[in-house]
């Protein structure tokens, strides 16, 4: 009868509970956005579909997914799943949640999965009594926290623990929402009459600002307080939902990520002299409250260590500005914190500090306002996440300034301080234009140097060691040729990369390095070579080994089928096609491309040699005077080789122009010092080898006589260029 009664009770829980927590996506397919780490073929994916997801954390803002990503886990584990609210959570019931988990251990072999929900709300004791049952494997841990781990949990905990960051959800992810809470009968409205004006839906989808459960809230707000018509629809136009949901919130945490990230980007700015970035950060810190003091604090060290004696007025400015914001207090005072804040950029006094309530306006509208990755603070995780890579200290460079992005993406271009024409200001007018034109250029161009690093993980020193004896077995000069094809390339641990053609390890091994959380695909052509590198793959824990695509490359279109699923950020080849046509080449690009993501990348690299063997030895004298007539033939058929490798190249660089690719190429020579022995002669000379081909020219009876001309002159040093090119193609 109890279990009646509770029943019911859930029933009747559920049927109260907000309309955000009964959409809650039960499945992974019923999963919405965060696709860089839970997209197919992504290691979480792999991991959760294998049970063997071990300890996490999962960061982010909120309503992008956390709780319900780890209900998802609970849901497809075999293993005990218990759960933890570090809110009402004490000392006690985690104990008493790890005592449960020892004794299933031991009596029953079976384990258990502890979800701690706001995990960085327990204190320094209560996370150091979890850290032994975690490192013992008592249980697995999966932590959600909106602040940044690497500052808010215990780093033993953290190096222990795959971290992966999860991010504002998309427009088109919360329109999805919105269309399933109204289509719904179940969980939402679909059992109404719902009708939601495009207008309505854009507004509510907006404020919203990536936090899945604000839309949601909102939407409940609006049905469940609009009156039916008469004809008992209820419709939701532009009025009612700018009632239900009014102003975005600011995201800021007085001691976490925001708080040191956007300083160090209001300071970066200001170093960098950049007026409308500075006014941009400023303005985030005063609207999300911010003490002034603070701020006031950070520009008088900026006035001593990034201005100093070039503009020894500086810090009496900002002393001067900070008195007198003491003395008027809030909120006039917000003139002089913007006046000094322009002084440091390059302004002077004047009216123009009115740029700053433009910079407020654009805080308040503003989308998405994330602090680009090279801006924010290093100190703590920047090793893990990339957190202030590709920041360029002004100082080195030449007029102590560089081009470069201080604005969120979506806000370049932006203009907050337009300065006047008269007095100081007049005459950075003209430089301050220059500039902005100069930035707005350097974003354009490292626009595709790669999104945000989603994710973390202990470091695995068995792989590290596996691969320095895979690229050592490879030799010295292959494994100097691997290095220059990836060096530059901005993999993403999250990421997921197409090797073709993959004839031994050597060109995977820099994927597998950087990618733990996404993964590698190797395509090769025969089982044979297949089976070759799964018995070197053997050491690798499952989860990191690549795919192997066992498929010949004679139909483009059937190899990208065998190849999976996309998106693949990464497509890399060594060689493609022998002289392939246009025609080849279409196909090749057609089949492909569609599994390429969005801001993906190919990497061909195209080796020949600059002379044919017959060519070099006749340069070197080692022929003699008179030629024979198969020698002469092969003179006259290797000239042609090169030209027609070019035609080749160009070929490749045309197609990927028509399809709207951006190219960089890059060309390099390599001098080898060859000798003619039997191994060499005999890959030369194979009947369906590269050199027989270039050759088609020659009758098999010249051929024939051309390799004993070759066989004869076993032991001779053959000097050899070759000629590299790299073709670099993004989206």
């Amino acid at each position: 009868m109890s279990d009646l009664f509770s029943h019911r009770r859930e029933q009747r829980l559920s049927q109260l509970a907000p309309l955000a927590d009964r959409l809650r996506p039960r499945t992974l397919d019923e999963f919405v956005g965060q696709e860089a780490i839970l997209g197919p073929g992504r290691l979480l994916r792999r991991a959760i579909g294998a049970d063997r997801v071990g300890s996490l954390i999962l960061h982010g803002p909120p309503g992008v997914g956390k709780t319900t990503l780890a209900r998802i886990i609970a849901g497809t584990t075999r293993a005990h799943f218990s759960s933890l609210n570090a809110v009402l959570a004490g000392v006690k019931d985690l104990r008493a949640a790890v005592e449960a988990a020892r004794q299933r251990l031991e009596l029953h072999g079976l384990r258990t999965t502890l979800f701690i929900d706001e995990v960085h709300r327990f204190n320094t004791a209560q996370q150091d009594a979890l850290l032994p049952w975690v490192e013992n494997g008592t249980v697995n841990l999966i932590g959600a926290t909106t602040e940044n781990p690497f500052f808010e949990v215990n780093k033993a905990l953290v190096s222990r623990s795959r971290l992966f960051r999860m991010q504002p959800l998309e427009p088109r992810h919360l329109h999805q929402l919105l269309e399933r809470a109204l289509a719904d009968p179940e969980r939402g409205y679909g059992d109404r009459t719902v009708t939601v004006s495009a207008e309505a839906a854009e507004h509510l989808v907006d404020v919203a600002g990536g936090d899945a459960r604000s839309l949601l809230n909102a939407l409940e707000l609006a049905v469940e307080t609009t009156q039916p018509g008469a004809d008992g629809a209820i419709t939701i136009d532009l009025a009612i939902a700018e009632e239900s949901i009014q102003q975005r919130a600011v995201l800021y945490d007085k001691q976490g990520d925001a708080h040191f990230d956007t300083i160090s980007a209001f300071i970066k700015s200001l170093r960098g002299s950049d007026p409308d970035a500075a006014l941009f950060w400023l303005a985030r810190m005063v609207e999300a409250g911010e003490n002034p003091r603070f701020i006031f604090r950070r520009m008088l060290i900026a006035a001593g260590e990034d201005v100093g004696l070039a503009d020894p007025q500086a810090i009496v400015v900002v002393e001067a500005c900070a008195a007198a914001f003491e003395r008027v207090g809030l909120p006039e005072g917000l003139y002089p914190l913007a006046q000094a804040a322009l002084y440091l950029a390059g302004t002077e006094k004047s009216n123009s500090i009115l740029g700053f309530f433009d910079a407020v306006k654009t805080v308040r509208s503003a989308n998405r306002q994330q602090v680009p990755a090279h801006l924010r603070d290093a100190n703590r995780d920047g090793p893990a996440f990339g957190d202030g890579v590709g920041y360029r200290y002004p100082h080195a460079y030449g007029e102590h300034w560089v081009a470069q992005q201080y604005l969120p993406s979506q806000l370049q271009g932006e203009v907050f301080w337009q300065p006047g024409q008269l007095g100081w200001e007049g005459a950075l007018r003209q430089r301050l234009q220059q500039r902005r034109a100069a930035q707005l250029a350097a974003a354009a161009e490292t626009a595709h140097e790669g999104g945000e690093v989603l994710s973390s993980g202990p470091d695995d020193p068995q792989l590290e060691r596996w691969l320095r004896r895979q690229a050592a077995s490879e030799g010295a000069r292959l494994d100097a040729l691997r290095q220059h094809f990836w060096t530059g390339a901005p993999i993403q641990r999250h990421q997921r990369v197409l090797v073709l053609d993959g004839r031994s390890l050597l060109w995977a091994l820099d994927p597998l390095q950087a990618t733990p959380e996404g993964g590698v695909t190797i395509q090769v052509g025969d089982e044979a070579t297949a089976e070759r590198l799964r018995a070197q793959l053997q050491v690798l824990d499952s989860l990191r080994r690549p795919e192997l695509v066992v498929s010949a490359a004679d139909d483009p279109a059937q190899l990208a089928k065998a190849c999976g699923e996309g998106p693949f950020e990464w497509i890399a080849a060594r060689r493609l096609s022998e002289e392939p046509t246009a025609a080849v080449i279409r196909r090749w690009l057609q089949a492909f491309t569609p599994l390429l993501a969005e801001q993906g990348q190919w990497r061909l690299l195209f080796s020949h040699p600059r002379l044919g063997p017959i060519t070099a030895l006749s340069q070197a004298g080692a022929l003699g005077r008179q030629l024979n007539e198969p020698l002469r033939l092969a003179l006259s058929a290797e000239a042609k080789v090169e030209e027609r490798q070019e035609k080749g190249l160009e070929r490749w660089r045309a197609a990927f122009e028509a399809e709207g690719f951006t190219l960089a190429l890059e060309s390099w020579n390599e001098t080898l010092q060859l000798e003619l022995r039997d191994a060499l002669l005999e890959r030369w000379l194979a009947p369906k080898g590269a050199y027989r081909r270039q050759l088609r020219a020659l009758g098999d009876d010249a051929f024939r006589a051309l390799g004993e001309e070759l066989r004869r002159r076993r032991g001779l040093k053959l000097p050899q260029d070759l000629r590299h090119t790299l073709l670099i193609a993004r989206r």
